[in-house]
């Protein structure tokens, strides 16, 4: 009896002298998480997130975040930046509670983003002569989910990007939308994607996504809008799937963020541009992470999908090879 009193006298003073809750159990069983934003240490993949009572909080990894959905669902962050380091990752929950995460090494410390600013900055200057080699690049990388039906969307009600009137704001976005779900393209590649989209109205809904560029919870409303965001983040996505037996995710929800607080977006950009973004190209690349394209880096800036649209440039109103063959893959 006295052995068992003293084993339990020193769980419980180890556990006080942790100062914490014990990280989750992988393979299930009750768990403890710690108030606050949890990091992906916190909720390790395998753990569960009716174990963990995880569901509806916020996760984060190397400075991107998502909220927690329920069994069955997927969400994933992506972030266009400045610099072009790569910004973003997914989490997905099984229908049993079991949480999974998409590639995490992709998102880069301090010492890769210095490194990626430093290359985007050498690759803006040779943004303009894109075309030749967009159609030579086959690269691409997708995201594991698809729009099965039409992508239906509405448009913000506040300050949109460019402070373009409404009609102006849903004519551009339309047609950068168009450019994912045509497959435009200066290759001669013929339109074989079967995506579809439609703009339905504008709404007070706004982009479930915060001023840090971290996915909410969802309220089921596609929206595309502009506010606040990450200093150094141009755009961002956050996209909300349901898994499929044999296929690619089914698309449930995406919304799409402007930066208009740090960045300035033109629908027309001239020779006097200056360190202002294309609007329909940077919304171009956004589109094409909602039909389920991700980012491609280093070495691939000719592609739309490439991690930065480069300011006064263009050139990702149309889609490059890879951009391409990444729809084709999935529609």
């Amino acid at each position: 009896m006295g052995k068992v009193v003293a084993a339990v006298v020193a769980v419980v003073s180890l556990a006080a002298l942790g100062g914490g809750a014990a990280p989750p159990r992988v393979g299930g069983g009750a768990c403890t998480l710690a108030p606050g934003a949890l990091t992906v240490d916190d909720l390790p993949a395998g753990s569960s997130v009716l174990d963990c009572a995880a569901v509806g909080r916020l996760v984060t990894h190397a400075g991107a975040g998502v909220t927690v959905p329920g069994p069955g669902m997927k969400v994933s962050v992506d972030a266009l930046t400045e610099d072009g380091s790569l910004h973003g990752f997914t989490l997905a929950v099984a229908a049993d509670g079991t949480v999974s995460y998409g590639d995490l090494t992709h998102a880069d410390t301090d010492a890769d983003a210095d490194a990626a600013s430093a290359h985007a900055r050498t690759s803006v200057a040779a943004a303009p002569g894109r075309a030749r080699a967009a159609c030579a690049d086959d690269a691409y990388a997708t995201a594991g989910h698809k729009e099965y039906d039409t992508y239906e969307w509405f448009l913000g009600d506040g300050t949109l990007p460019g402070n373009l009137a409404p009609d102006d704001a849903r004519r551009a976005l339309e047609d950068a939308i168009g450019a994912i779900t045509a497959s435009r393209n200066d290759c001669g590649f013929g339109d074989t994607v079967t995506a579809k989209a439609r703009f339905l109205s504008r709404t007070g809904n706004e982009a479930d996504i915060d001023r840090d560029a971290r996915c909410m919870a969802r309220d089921g409303v596609s929206v595309w809008d502009a506010g606040d965001l990450s200093g150094g983040v141009v755009a961002t996505t956050c996209s909300w799937s349901r898994a499929v037996s044999g296929g690619p995710d089914s698309l449930r929800e995406a919304d799409v963020r402007f930066n208009t607080r740090d960045h300035t977006f033109t629908d027309h950009p001239g020779e006097a541009c200056s360190n202002t973004y294309d609007l329909r190209s940077v919304a171009t690349h956004e589109a094409g992470h909602v039909f389920g394209l991700a980012h491609v880096g280093e070495s691939h800036e000719s592609q739309t999908m490439y991690t930065n649209s480069f300011v006064c440039s263009t050139a990702a109103r149309t889609l490059g090879r890879g951009d391409v063959l990444g729809l084709r893959s999935l529609y």
